[in-house]
């Protein structure tokens, strides 16, 4: 239960801290509308599914073949949560999303965009791995490791098409935008602190 709660809380906070995926879908929201916006949200969901298949498959086969460096994985991914955190809360720039370009993309290449911005990712591939070294176990079924990894797709579905949706109203944009900042410390304290627990708590022994 205690890796089911942090995974659910640990993604929650990571798909909402500021990245690649938040600004490309505030700017599709903002200079072309709801619809692209709510399209390239679903674009970064498929595209998690790309870190996800290579690292629960990768995942397992380390966990047999190299329990060291296993746990090598486990204590560096609990360090880059905390890193995270430590960049969300020191974040001085607030996303800017002003000058889009004078077209309008179509479905296809909206989508395209939400799945290229995740899928190529650093982020988005560190974060994953960090996550899945914490909750992956020897003898744990292949379908729950991939339901953890549908429930990564779902959020940041939700998150982001949320995003798109508040974004793409001038009034809603320019009020989050404000309290962007105090947004960013919030969360920058729940990973630091979550990525602490995990390396110094249970979840490595």
């Amino acid at each position: 239960m205690h890796e089911l709660l942090a995974f659910a809380t640990i993604t929650i906070l990571a798909v909402i801290s500021p990245g690649p995926d938040f600004a490309m879908v505030t700017r599709n929201g903002y200079a072309f509308g709801r619809k692209i916006g709510l399209i390239s949200a679903l674009g970064i969901a498929a595209g998690v599914q790309v870190h996800v298949v290579y690292t629960v498959l990768g995942v397992a086969i380390l966990i047999t073949q190299s329990p060291g460096l296993f746990l090598l994985m486990k204590i560096a991914g609990a360090v880059y949560l905390m890193y995270l955190g430590f960049m969300s809360f020191r974040n001085r720039r607030p996303v800017n999303t002003d000058g889009g370009p004078d077209y309008m993309p179509t479905a296809w290449q909206a989508f395209g965009m939400g799945f290229l911005t995740n899928a190529l990712n650093p982020k988005t591939m560190l974060f994953v791995v960090a996550t899945f070294t914490q909750l992956v176990q020897p003898d744990a079924p292949l379908w729950l490791n991939f339901a953890y990894g549908f429930f990564m797709s779902f959020a940041h579905w939700v998150w982001f098409s949320v995003v798109a949706i508040v974004f793409s109203n001038p009034r809603l944009r320019a009020a989050l935008l404000s309290r962007q900042l105090l947004l960013d410390r919030v969360i920058g304290l729940a990973l630091f602190g979550l990525g602490a627990s995990l390396l110094f708590g249970k979840a490595l022994v």
